[in-house]
């Protein structure tokens, strides 16, 4: 497959602030089209043609949640849609409301997450996601998991992170949402690249790494269902375009 790219960025990736890194998205758009539109919906509508066991797992716990998302999602990018919508790319979309994670999937560049806490639950799990451009971790290890067992195994989420990151879970508000950004060095352009938790992470420090692979990750309250929205738009771009 060609790789698909974009040329930049827009935010300044040498700022890296310390962990967690999140900070509120005020007016920006919760959503992006970027020139990588096109090439990267391809490929969403192949994974999830060809490989969905491996992109898209929804808990019927979620289902609420989920099509609260799918409505929000609609109504910020195609408003007054009805049964099919027209992406940019000119590609039609049947909006299957039974199929709610499935269809997200197929709307806009982003891959989603939906996080839920129960009363007696100390953390938020995972119950649902599409997740078609895993930056070395894979959907089905992290499915129905509380969030300090997602992060495994990410040697910086110690238990001072794990406490602030809950915090910042529930603390969220409707129509205030979240963002941070992280960066990756990577050999491969490829989008779909999930990696196992026992995998050995030697590639990491192997060079050279001619991509640079960046997600902007936003964290949105559902308002009806209370569940919270993480969503990930992926960057991928040549190093030597951002030299």
């Amino acid at each position: 497959m060609t790789a698909v790219l974009q040329t930049s960025l827009p935010y300044d990736h040498r700022a890296r602030p310390p962990l967690p890194g999140i900070k509120p998205l005020g007016d920006a758009p919760w959503l992006i089209r970027d020139e990588a539109h096109a090439g990267q919906m391809a490929e969403r509508d192949r994974l999830l043609r060809d490989h969905r066991d491996k992109v898209c797992l929804m808990d019927e716990r979620a289902r609420p949640a989920a099509k609260e998302l799918l409505d929000m999602v609609l109504d910020d990018q195609f408003p007054g849609a009805g049964e099919v919508v027209t992406r940019a790319d000119g590609v039609t979309v049947a909006i299957d409301r039974g199929d709610p994670m499935g269809t997200l999937g197929r709307l806009v560049q982003e891959d989603f997450c939906i996080l839920e806490r129960g009363e007696a639950e100390a953390e938020h799990v995972l119950t649902a996601g599409v997740l078609c451009f895993p930056a070395s971790w894979t959907l089905s290890e992290k499915f129905m998991r509380p969030l300090v067992r997602i992060h495994v195994p990410v040697a910086s989420y110690d238990d001072g992170i794990a406490r602030r990151v809950q915090r910042l879970f529930d603390g969220i508000q409707p129509g205030r949402p979240l963002w941070r950004f992280n960066v990756l060095n990577y050999a491969d352009p490829t989008l779909f690249q999930p990696l196992s938790e026992s995998a050995k992470r030697d590639h990491r420090r192997k060079g050279p790494f001619p991509y640079l692979r960046s997600e902007r990750q936003s964290l949105v309250r559902l308002p009806r269902t209370r569940a919270v929205a993480f969503t990930i738009h992926t960057y991928v771009l040549a190093t030597d375009a951002l030299e």
